[in-house]
């Protein structure tokens, strides 16, 4: 086979893959539309930086790839009317990764606030913004671009975007203690009531659980992603790294979420 028919031959490859892709798409669509869907979808955004490997690619590319995935995300949640959306954009742990990576992603989330901020979507859906997690760790412009993200949305409450940003479950739940401790002590409470609910309003972000979480590249662990109020969530694992993370990914997991029976331990 010569270069000519060998380019021929992988043009009509893709072709046909691309059809076989959107057939595959359209049976899934068929299978999920009409069916119940999470009101709270987590996401463990994972995976940005074995796909950099994968590519001989720097880490930060990686980094950035996933950004621009975050942007299909958020059209999928809105086609299925998802009610919030929490991701998990940076934990605690992370800030031991090396300077320069650190410096990249603190860049990359005052490019994705301001982004965000400016998006039609955003205000088009009544999007509420909210980031959680020890922002204090953040440096100053970090902190002041998910600030002014925040307050451009404050007023909305149709849907709702959480950005977990150095953020740790064990952490979460030890500022929770400590805002308690303070509480009783100031006889703002009493220790004898004390309850869950208690609990789930010293939380980062007072609000409904999730229905179900979503980690891609394969790893089956939460990593301290919303432990507290994953007691109940459905957990779904994916195979692919979080910028290869598909259309068609995410509905077979909303497939499967269908296909459960959730009983709360009942």
């Amino acid at each position: 086979m010569n270069m000519e028919d060998n380019g021929k031959h992988r043009k009509r490859q893709s072709i046909f893959t691309a059809l076989a892709y959107k057939l595959y798409e359209r049976r899934l669509w068929k299978q999920i539309k009409d069916g119940p869907v999470p009101s709270h979808i987590g996401i463990i955004l994972d995976g940005n930086r074995r796909f950099a490997k994968k590519y001989g690619m720097d880490v930060n590319w990686g980094h950035f790839m996933g950004y621009e995935k975050v942007k299909d995300v958020l059209d999928w949640c809105f086609n299925l009317k998802i009610k919030t959306l929490t991701l998990y954009v940076l934990s605690t742990e992370n800030f031991k990764r090396p300077p320069e990576e650190i410096k990249a992603l603190m860049e990359l989330i005052i490019k994705g606030a301001d982004e965000v901020k400016h998006d039609p979507r955003i205000h088009e859906n009544q999007v509420r913004v909210a980031a959680i997690g020890r922002l204090n760790l953040l440096p100053p412009e970090a902190q002041a671009a998910i600030h002014e993200l925040e307050e451009a949305t404050k007023n909305y409450d149709k849907l709702f975007l959480n950005m977990a940003v150095a953020y740790g479950g064990r952490a979460e739940i030890i500022d929770s203690i400590k805002q308690i401790a303070k509480d009783v002590k100031d006889g703002v409470i009493n220790i004898e009531d004390i309850t869950d609910e208690t609990v789930q309003q010293h939380l980062y972000k007072n609000g409904t659980d999730p229905d179900m979480i979503i980690r891609t590249s394969g790893e089956k662990r939460l990593s301290g992603f919303l432990l507290w109020q994953s007691a109940y969530s459905e957990l779904y694992f994916e195979d692919a790294y979080f910028p290869e993370f598909r259309k068609i990914d995410f509905w077979r997991a909303i497939r499967a979420f269908q296909k459960r029976e959730r009983r709360f331990g009942a």
